[in-house]
């Protein structure tokens, strides 16, 4: 918007369905999309056709509501139900709940035009800033008043810094290794709101302002939501992005993994022991470099001889399956040559075709194109699906094919870089349409990055290559809590006692996780094998790899994680009919105590709605402190038997706990 001082028209319109509003080169459309929510978009692209088909994470079609729609001379303003926008005669929009009477987001703008506005400033600072760059496109930034500064802000995905509440801090909305952009977010002051933006960009929780950055989009696109609680809120979040599959049976119990079984017979082998020794497990994962190239999708039969009969003999012990899939394509794989002529694979603008060099020069599967996606299942359909394998972890592999070059990356479907932070989506999506077209209902894909609308494609989101350490321990709670809202891979010597104190205390935390998995590179590993695998196995990582302490803390927790399987099967439950996540924060279940959105409660969560676990992450500790939320009574869980025992305790108080990491870990349970 120009020419402060001149003359300006009334430029708002509805067609009945939404607020429109146009000034220069901008349109601005507000329109409803499901129950007390509203989508903000606007452009400044040429001609009549601002904003484009793709909805991107808002994929669930809403109800029809019909909103309140108010012209005037000055202002204009919409209402669907509990929220409400404004946008003033200049295209300052805020937003405020009707039954409270809250602002709940005020645009940030900082000019001259509008004199009666008690912000008007010289400082020429726009809410909506447009800056045009290099073929076409805009880098958006969205400034936000930041209107209380002990708001309290989570969600926005998995990051590794340790802290659950989010104002004041600064984020890259870019898909990493151990780090999952997924740009939702919940205030305590009664809103959650969707960057609905797939681009690179940057996240910013100000004490003066909220910022959004999209360093490569055409338009701006969100989506804000009015609750009255945090578990309101992420369930509208869900009912226009999707939900969960629901879990299959096998998923809720133990996974064992490790980077890396070389074989056949070293898998089948780990998969007897854990049957003779009649320990509960569910999943036994083969990692990556089971292929000869990149791209093969397909075992080394070298290695791995009949895969269908490995399948077969671990679903008679009563384990599954699950193995690793990467989006690379090596250039002298036999798949290559078609990727390329049929234009399946993300495109250079200059320079050399390789976008990854991890022991080979490798393109990327476009799976943004969707015959690139039936191209890759057909392959996997025939090596893995049609063989017994039946859930895959989906692993973007390093981080060098997951933050995309600005000026060089161009995907051949003319999406651009718009569709930075989708590529995750799109990936999951190969593989749960392939198997749902197939005939499966219940859908577990595993993988390190995701974007907002994920789930619904059976996403389970692990952490990374994390490093083993108490400190990594921390960041975890937080990246699960706030990934919610929307294992340490490195290192680990299995003979060192320190390590053992730490594989104890976070063996628990993975006991109260959704996905109850043990992975990780350890130490003392073999060497690759002279017939052509790249890597040897990792050192041992099963529980009884660890000595006579370990292991009896490993079993009593896979036995307690099976004596709550019906527990957990109900959240399950929970989690693909509204979208309730499975572990929470202690403000999610208990949003009228003040207490729980403090940060002395960030480090303790509940486990559904019953459980409350607080993680012990801090090395050589006894034990620790416990703030159990008021309006409840509280009893410490008997580990051998999931139920409480011992004395009843008042809501309302912080205790201490003792719990040596030989002994026990602080769980409790509400009572009925």
């Amino acid at each position: 918007m120009s020419g402060w001082g001149a003359e300006v028209l009334p430029g708002f319109s509805t067609d009945k369905t939404a607020l429109n509003y146009h000034y220069d080169a901008e349109q601005v459309r507000i329109e409803p999309w499901g129950p007390n929510a509203l989508r903000v978009r606007a452009s400044r692209l040429p001609g009549k056709n601002k904003f484009p088909d793709e909805d991107w994470a808002l994929s669930i079609p809403p109800p029809k509501t019909e909103p309140q729609i108010d012209l005037h001379t000055d202002h204009a303003t919409i209402t669907n139900g509990s929220i409400k926008a404004n946008i003033s005669l200049y295209g300052k929009i805020t937003i405020a709940n009707t039954e409270t009477g809250k602002v709940l987001l005020e645009e940030y703008a900082r000019h001259r035009r509008d004199k009666a506005d008690p912000k008007c400033s010289a400082l020429d600072v726009e809410a909506r800033d447009f800056n045009p760059t290099r073929g076409g496109d805009y880098h958006l930034t969205m400034r936000f008043e930041s209107l209380d500064p002990d708001e309290k802000v989570c969600g926005m995905g998995q990051y590794q810094q340790g802290l659950l509440n989010l104002k004041g801090q600064d984020l890259e909305l870019a898909q990493r290794n151990s780090q999952a952009s997924v740009p939702f977010m919940v205030s305590s002051l009664g809103y959650g709101l969707l960057w609905n933006q797939p681009a690179v960009g940057r996240a910013v929780f100000g004490l003066n302002t909220m910022s959004f950055e999209a360093y490569q989009t055409q338009h701006l696109d969100y989506w804000i939501v009015a609750g009255d609680t945090p578990a309101s809120i992420v369930r509208a979040y869900g009912s226009v992005t999707g939900t969960v599959p629901m879990m299959p049976e096998y998923g809720i119990g133990y996974w064992q993994s490790k980077c890396r079984y070389m074989t056949q017979e070293e898998v089948l082998k780990v998969a007897k022991e854990y049957h003779e020794r009649q320990l509960p497990i569910d999943v036994l994962v083969i990692d990556f470099f089971h292929w000869k190239k990149q791209g093969d999708f397909n075992f080394d039969t070298r290695l791995w001889p009949d895969p269908a009969e490995l399948v077969k003999r671990c679903d008679e012990m009563g384990i599954k399956l699950m193995v690793s899939i990467w989006p690379t394509m090596q250039q002298d794989n036999e798949h290559y040559p078609k990727a390329l002529q049929a234009g399946y694979l993300v495109q250079q603008h200059k320079g050399l075709r390789t976008l990854m060099d991890f022991r080979a020069n490798c393109g990327l599967v476009d799976f943004t194109n969707p015959e690139a996606r039936e191209f890759v299942w057909d392959i996997c359909k025939k090596n893995y699906y049609d063989h017994g394998f039946q859930s895959f972890w989906l692993d973007e592999a390093e981080p060098e094919m997951s933050v995309y070059d600005f000026d060089n990356i161009r995907f051949w479907n003319g999406n651009q870089l718009s569709v930075g932070n989708a590529y995750p989506r799109d990936f999951l999506r190969t593989f749960y349409e392939g198997m749902t077209n197939a005939g499966q209902e219940k859908v577990v894909n595993l993988i390190r990055c995701a974007w907002a609308g994920s789930q619904k494609y059976g996403a389970l989101v692990w952490s990374g290559d994390t490093a083993s350490s108490f400190k990594s321990f921390r960041d975890q709670v937080a990246a699960g809590l706030n990934m919610g809202m929307a294992g340490g891979f490195h290192g680990g010597d299995g003979t060192s006692p320190a390590f053992h104190e730490l594989l104890g205390r976070w063996f628990f935390f993975g006991a109260f996780s959704p996905i109850f998995r043990m992975h990780g590179d350890r130490e003392h590993g073999t060497e690759g094998s002279t017939v052509g695998s790249v890597q040897g196995s990792g050192g041992d990582n099963e529980v009884w790899s660890f000595g006579p302490q370990v292991y009896d803390i490993c079993v009593k927790y896979l036995k307690l994680r099976e004596l709550l399987r019906d527990y957990i099967r109900g959240l399950m439950k929970e989690a693909h009919e509204n979208g309730s996540p499975i572990i929470r924060p202690m403000f999610y279940e208990f949003p009228q105590d003040e207490r729980c959105w403090q940060r002395s409660c960030e480090d303790q969560y509940m486990f559904g709605d019953r459980y409350l676990v607080a993680p012990v992450m801090t090395e050589g500790a006894a034990g620790r402190s416990v703030y159990l939320p008021g309006g409840s009574k509280w009893q410490r869980v008997d580990e051998t038997t999931g139920n409480g025992h011992g004395e009843s305790l008042d809501g309302g108080q912080r205790i201490e706990v003792h719990a040596p990491w030989t002994e026990s870990n602080p769980l409790f349970v509400r009572e009925q």
